[in-house]
């Protein structure tokens, strides 16, 4: 990625690059991409694998600009899909200027973190890894000691490493200040406006597959994916879009799960979604949406391209 002429002229020691965070699921990485940015661009759910692609958020500070890559977690893969997220997660690694490992400050280092160290470090051998410890604020002072030094332990005595708090703030700015220590000097890569190079259609499927992971459990939540059919002005009532969305599942039995009882899930995952698309699009909405059988897309080749993984 090269600065554009429009907004290369920086000031004197402006330092700007990419980093991304890395951790077992539920780590908190979405959480704290989107306190760093200050907006919501990630979705975030209690499920592992949330993330599905690359989510770049954008810092702007009068000394630099921190671009926040938001990757899916790095996993030993069940399917398909899980095996392509894994090289778009350690092609996006190579690519980095710095590399966050999160571990949180309530569960101790375990072999995940091993595991994803080490495969961190194979794929981007030269590259800076910061230490950040989350969710500071679920635990007492004692612990988050305890969990630093353990951190400590496991990057090595030249590491640098934030406890921070992604709900409450903690932190935050000083995590932003040491990021950017840890950044190379060089130009702006996004105008000064910009706050994800996600586009709108991207942004509103994934509010929608947040919605609609919210309460499920077990296997469901990995088998539905989203795609924006189309959005369209009302003809009949101006000022509104209609927006129209499929939530794809792998069997009949999920498809039923999501409509629920009555239509009450889905009436449930509209309620949810819908003002989050007003918000986004700066307009009343109609959201449409339509659930669709599509057998075991998570291995098949065909639809995971048509799906755009």
């Amino acid at each position: 990625m090269t600065a554009t002429d429009s907004f290369s002229s920086t000031p004197e020691g402006f330092r700007s690059g990419f980093v991304s965070f890395v951790g077992r699921p539920n780590t908190g990485k979405s959480t704290l991409t989107n306190a760093l940015v200050g907006q919501k661009i990630a979705i975030t759910a209690n499920q592992p694998e949330t993330t599905r692609h690359p989510i770049r958020g954008i810092i702007h500070r009068d000394n630099a600009q921190i671009i926040v890559v938001d990757t899916p977690g790095l996993h030993r893969p069940r399917t398909l899909l899980g095996e392509r997220l894994n090289e778009v997660v350690k092609d996006t690694y190579a690519d980095m200027d710095l590399i966050g490992l999160t571990i949180p400050a309530d569960e101790k280092i375990g072999p995940g973190d091993r595991w994803i160290l080490e495969n961190v470090r194979k794929v981007a051998p030269t590259t800076p890894i910061l230490g950040i410890v989350t969710k500071v604020d679920k635990v007492s002072r004692d612990q988050v000691a305890a969990q630093l030094m353990a951190v400590h332990d496991l990057l090595g005595e030249s590491s640098e490493i934030v406890p921070v708090s992604a709900v409450t703030g903690e932190q935050r700015d000083v995590l932003i200040e040491v990021i950017t220590s840890l950044l190379p000097e060089g130009p702006k890569f996004y105008p000064d406006d910009h706050i994800t190079d996600d586009d709108t259609e991207t942004r509103i499927a994934e509010l929608v597959r947040e919605a609609a992971l919210s309460g499920l459990k077990d296997e469901l939540p990995h088998s539905v994916a989203v795609e924006v059919d189309e959005i369209i002005p009302n003809e009949d009532r101006p000022g509104v879009m209609d927006v129209h969305v499929v939530i794809y599942v792998e069997r009949p039995g999920q498809k039923e799960i999501l409509i629920g009882k009555g239509g009450r899930r889905i009436g449930r995952i509209i309620h949810n979604a819908r003002p989050q698309i007003c918000e986004l699009l700066g307009t009343n909405v109609y959201l449409d949406l339509r659930i669709k059988v599509l057998k075991n897309w998570q291995s098949d080749p065909k639809q995971l391209g048509r799906l755009g993984f």
